[in-house]
């Protein structure tokens, strides 16, 4: 019997789809979240820690105090981070147009990697008048998760090519022909598909993210384990993995997550 050849899924993807497999792919480092008596302190020494692990964009979430408390959250990070690193700032859908338009007002005055998720996933019209109050990149559609609501973004998001982020899942896309349908419409509509970061900081979108040339992945260093992550051994570096040539998506070289699926597979 032939010796049975297991490649990365990020390898065997380049090659279905005639592109060069790229081992380096861009990651930022999530976090950010609203804890019960989280100060400033933790806040930064989170945001520190990113940059002492490798990461150079950093998120956090925006929406859960007022547009002051907000902005002094925000003003206390980027001075923690300085020159290391660029912020990028969530509001996880939780506006109306006019709330997303005053946090926009005051978001211009900073220099942010983005502007992510300020309404409803399916109100188009609020994303694409935010346009006309927010200059600096936006990002969004997580939550979309069919290649028709994607287009519908495209079509009456208001979103730019030359600068926003679209964050469609790649797992949660229907699966993956369905998000590779997605990309085709991106095609289609002239988008290039390094302005797709997914959503989801597990190394199944990680692999489509390396493996279709997106523009990169997001990553939860500190939560959601031990889902997310890294194989073990993995560093980023100027905000950047190198994938290891290991079979499939090289869950079985985290060792936290391969301990619970042999538990599971008893």
């Amino acid at each position: 019997m032939a010796a049975v050849s297991c490649k990365p899924l990020f390898r065997l993807l380049a090659e279905r789809h005639g592109l060069t497999a790229d081992p380096d792919i861009f990651v930022y480092a999530a976090g950010g979240y609203y804890y019960p008596g989280k100060d400033d302190t933790a806040l930064c020494a989170e945001m520190r820690s990113y940059l002492e692990r490798g990461y150079r964009v950093v998120k956090m979430k925006i929406g859960g105090e007022s547009i002051a408390e907000d902005r002094r959250r925000i003003e206390v990070v980027l001075r923690e981070i300085g020159a290391h690193a660029r912020l990028a700032v969530d509001a996880n859908g939780r506006f109306d147009l006019q709330m997303a338009i005053d946090y926009a007002r005051m978001l211009r005055d900073y220099d942010l990697f983005w502007y992510e998720e300020a309404g409803d996933p399916l109100d188009y019209q609020l994303q694409a008048a935010l346009s006309e109050f927010y200059p600096g990149p936006m990002g969004t559609g997580e939550n979309l998760f069919s290649h028709q609501d994607a287009r519908n973004l495209i079509r009456h998001g208001g979103m730019r090519p030359d600068r926003d982020w679209l964050q469609f899942d790649c797992a949660l896309s229907y699966g993956l022909c369905e998000y590779q349908r997605t990309l085709a419409m991106l095609k289609a509509h002239g988008w290039s598909w390094k302005r797709c970061i997914p959503h989801g900081g597990h190394q199944m979108s990680l692999n489509i993210a390396a493996g279709l040339g997106l523009g990169g992945n997001e990553s939860y260093p500190d939560v959601f384990q031990p889902y997310g992550g890294f194989p073990d051994g993995t560093q980023v570096r100027d905000s950047i993995v190198t994938l290891p040539d290991l079979p499939g998506i090289g869950f079985e070289a985290k060792s936290d997550l391969y301990a619970i699926m042999r538990e599971l597979g008893a």
